[in-house]
């Protein structure tokens, strides 16, 4: 969706996704989105090489948003570092690869940039059987937090957004119809989030309106978390 949004205010696009599904997507958005990398973002090395082989392909970087993240429900007493260091590694460390190589091209450029994550309100607000979770998604907010102060300077900005509950495809999988009405009840709108609410707020952040606000951790919620 993100992508979509993107491509309707007329960016030239990369994607990467470590579904091959991906390319099917990038030719549905038209001329404006290539070049594409099917590329598993838990793998350093392979994340480093396929984002630096898209921003050539590109001629640049402007904005980087990262989108990616799987999700888990657990118990605390059950969870094994097996589980814990793999949602760290696609929900956190993901990021920090990604980040590294776009703002080393962004600095070269000499032209700033936008830096937008995509994080989650249990970063501000978890949820039992979601340790693990939780605690990537409140990396994500540190992370971006200290990417604002050390890449300012570069005139970079970069920014979280913290979607509530939101009716994608991972949500749906890990939600029944019950749970999704308690979730919408909790919102003063009376609603879930649809996919184009976080997409909107992404694009705004990558936009001229968006210069001076950087370091910020913006609530997608429907008003579930107001802080």
């Amino acid at each position: 969706m993100a992508a979509r949004a993107f491509a309707a205010e007329g960016a030239v696009l990369g994607l990467l996704d470590v579904r091959t599904e991906v390319e099917a997507v990038a030719t549905a958005l038209g001329p404006g989105a290539a070049p594409v990398a099917v590329v598993d973002l838990a793998d350093p090395e392979d994340t480093r090489t396929a984002l630096a082989s898209v921003i050539d392909e590109l001629g640049g970087i402007d904005v980087l948003v990262n989108n990616a993240g799987i999700f888990e429900l657990k118990g605390l007493l059950d969870l094994t570092v097996e589980d814990w260091d793999r949602l760290q590694d696609v929900n956190a460390r993901s990021m920090l690869v990604t980040t590294q190589v776009a703002a080393r091209a962004m600095i070269a450029a000499g032209t700033g940039g936008r830096i937008v994550n995509l994080a989650s309100m249990a970063a501000k607000r978890p949820a039992a059987d979601q340790a693990h979770y939780a605690a990537s998604k409140a990396a994500v907010v540190a992370l971006t937090q200290a990417t604002a102060l050390e890449l300012g300077t570069h005139g970079i900005t970069a920014n979280a957004i913290c979607p509530g509950y939101v009716l994608t495809d991972m949500g749906g999988d890990t939600r029944t119809a019950e749970q999704v009405a308690g979730w919408s009840a909790m919102s003063p709108l009376g609603r879930c989030a649809e996919p184009d609410d976080v997409a909107g707020v992404a694009v705004f952040l990558a936009s001229p309106d968006a210069a001076y606000l950087t370091g910020q951790a913006l609530n997608v919620t429907g008003g579930m978390v107001m802080h």
